[in-house]
């Protein structure tokens, strides 16, 4: 019998991250957010479109999608960080920046944002489960020094590449992070490459797959997304 208990405890109490898009309630006015150094804050706008109320909580990582909140040191502050939001109401978010760690002045640094949504419980049903849906998007702290070198625009459509045996590198010369889509070589987009995020001044490799032919002059295209969340196509070579 106190097994039995324990193992209903259990059950009552999971909670389940899931990606946003699996009938969530609460939708996250962006998909990236662009922190600029001269700003003073930066907000979010957070919306609940079900039918029931909803508590929410935010917090920053450095990148670690494991951590606890409680744990870890970002330097921005978020209000609020945890609320309750009515159905068809939403909640504006607000980032600031708070200094305290030297970050890079020639090129963007990247955190990443939660949203975590929290249902309430279903009163009178006591073996139902309960989930909660997790939203993680990008948060980019662009220096200003920036602007007086390319655009994210444009550094986003002049990346190189280059392929030795089964791997292509992607170099990003550019001191702005590029979100890569997918990546398609001499116009086999049955076969494309899954994109990753190519780091500022860096490079990112990536295996080629079986059957696909990768030599110097080959065409490649690749989709990207741009700050605005618009997914762009560019045509290249290696």
């Amino acid at each position: 019998m106190k097994t039995t208990k324990l193992i209903k405890s259990f059950f009552l109490s999971l909670l389940i991250i899931i990606p946003t898009w699996a009938n969530a309630a609460v939708v996250i006015s962006g998909t990236r957010v662009i922190y600029n150094e001269n700003e003073k804050e930066v907000t979010l706008k957070v919306s609940n479109e079900g039918t029931v109320p909803v508590l929410i909580q935010n917090w920053i990582d450095t990148g670690d999608i494991d951590a606890a909140p409680e744990t870890i040191q970002v330097p921005f502050v978020l209000t609020p960080p945890v609320f309750r939001v009515e159905p068809t109401k939403s909640q504006t978010l607000r980032i600031g920046y708070t200094g305290g760690v030297s970050l890079p002045k020639d090129k963007e640094t990247i955190y990443w944002l939660n949203v975590l949504e929290i249902p309430p419980n279903a009163t009178g049903e006591e073996n139902k489960l309960q989930i909660a849906y997790r939203s993680r998007i990008k948060l980019f702290y662009r220096p200003v020094a920036l602007k007086d070198k390319m655009g994210p625009i444009e550094a986003a459509e002049n990346l190189k590449f280059s392929v030795s045996g089964n791997t292509l590198k992607v170099i990003n010369n550019a001191p702005y992070y590029v979100s890569l889509v997918s990546i398609s070589l001499n116009g086999n987009d049955k076969q494309p490459i899954d994109g990753e995020l190519v780091p500022p001044l860096g490079s990112h490799n990536f295996a080629i797959p079986n059957g696909v032919s990768a030599n110097t002059g080959n065409k490649v295209v690749y989709r990207y997304v741009n700050d605005w969340g618009a997914m762009k196509i560019v045509e290249s070579k290696i």
